[in-house]
């Protein structure tokens, strides 16, 4: 399906737990061992997102298309918007050689389990529910039932993140230091078993 290279990595977590800011680290850490997934998405853009740089961004009807023809690893509905990785996304970045991250949701991730790609899954956490609620509040970019719908399906997606065997690892951000440390570790380990001196600091 997707030509052998680097295992993927995988994180998952909330919206507001900081994995993407924990994403854009290893990134800017180590650009030539990571390449970013870029997903699709029918959402419309929020401030400052960029066509092919944040997001793919398509329609409903163009990504329905799509995945009936099989051009997707995984999918998921989010507050009535379609999100996804297409194979031709992590393609794009095993070809250079780089190992794949993919930030994607609970479903996605039961879906790239199924397979050959034997991901390396990390689930990114807030210390506690009231402290994602204010971190999500704190950006302002959505209307109270939105916020709420966020947050059920936060908890949802914590009760499935702490059960033993569906990831390979838990980080809990209550410091984005500390947090950041046990992620780069967790790769370093995990990707130096394949690739010896991955991690070079």
């Amino acid at each position: 399906m997707v030509q052998k290279g680097p295992r993927p990595l995988v994180l998952c977590g909330p919206s507001g737990s900081g994995k993407s800011t924990l994403l854009k680290r290893l990134l800017n850490d180590f650009p030539d061992k990571f390449g970013f997934s870029v997903s699709h998405t029918t959402r419309g853009p929020r401030p400052g997102e960029k066509d092919g740089v944040h997001y793919h961004f398509t329609n409903k009807s163009d990504m329905i298309a799509a995945v009936e023809k099989g051009e997707f690893i995984e999918t998921a509905t989010f507050s009535g918007n379609m999100y996804g990785t297409s194979k031709r996304a992590v393609e794009d970045v095993r070809c250079t050689g780089k190992t794949c991250i993919l930030d994607i949701e609970i479903e996605g991730v039961k879906q790239i389990k199924q397979t050959d790609l034997d991901p390396l899954l990390v689930f990114v956490m807030p210390p506690n529910i009231e402290q994602l609620e204010k971190r999500l509040r704190a950006r302002n970019t959505e209307q109270e039932d939105a916020l709420k719908k966020r947050l059920e399906t936060a908890s949802r997606e914590i009760v499935y993140g702490q059960e033993p065997g569906n990831f390979h690892i838990i980080i809990v951000n209550d410091n984005l230091d500390k947090a950041y440390s046990e992620l780069r570790d967790f790769v370093s380990q995990n990707l130096q078993s394949s690739e010896p001196g991955v991690l070079d600091y």
